[in-house]
Formats: C-alpha cells, sequence, structure tokens
C-alpha cells in the first residue's frame, strides 16, 4: 500500500515538473486589460439623485447651468430633472 502512494506522489511531483518545464514563462508584473496594475482604470463618481457610486465611462451627461453633471441612468436624470421642476413652481 505505501508502495502505491509513493508512486503516486512521484508521478504527480513529475507530472508537475513537467507541466511547469513545458509551459511558457509569465512575467511577474500583473497587467489587466492592457495596463500596469498601479493604473487606474476609471474614476467613482457619486449620483447627484439616487447617490450611488459608478465608473465615470457608463455615467449619463447633463450640462445645466453650466455645472455638469453625472447619473447612473437615463431614469435618475429624468427624475432629477422632474424634482427641479417641482422645486421652481
Amino acid at each position: 500500500m505505501i508502495r502505491v502512494i509513493l508512486i503516486f506522489v512521484l508521478g504527480y511531483v513529475c507530472y508537475r515538473a513537467l507541466k511547469s518545464w513545458l509551459q511558457p514563462i509569465e512575467k511577474t508584473s500583473r497587467r489587466a486589460a492592457g495596463r500596469s496594475a498601479g493604473q487606474v482604470d476609471d474614476v467613482m463618481i457619486k449620483d447627484p439623485f439616487c447617490e450611488a457610486y459608478f465608473p465615470k465611462r457608463n455615467a449619463v451627461h447633463l450640462n445645466l447651468d453650466g455645472k455638469d453633471l453625472h447619473f447612473c441612468s437615463v431614469e435618475c436624470k429624468d427624475k432629477y430633472l422632474a424634482t427641479l421642476s417641482e422645486n421652481e413652481k
């Protein structure tokens, strides 16, 4: 029984050694989608209506009286505009 276990362990060690020898060596630096690990992918911003945080690249933009506003969705932008029009009445 011990002989079978030793043969299995030896076979596994040989398998791992051959696998690491045959695979190409990868760079040790972390890279994600062409960027190095220290680079910021995108900035998280806060929706002025629902106060959810989301990536700026996914924002729905609105320029209101020279002020840039970014919303997480068209629905939040529409609700924000509706509350503004209600407050003006």
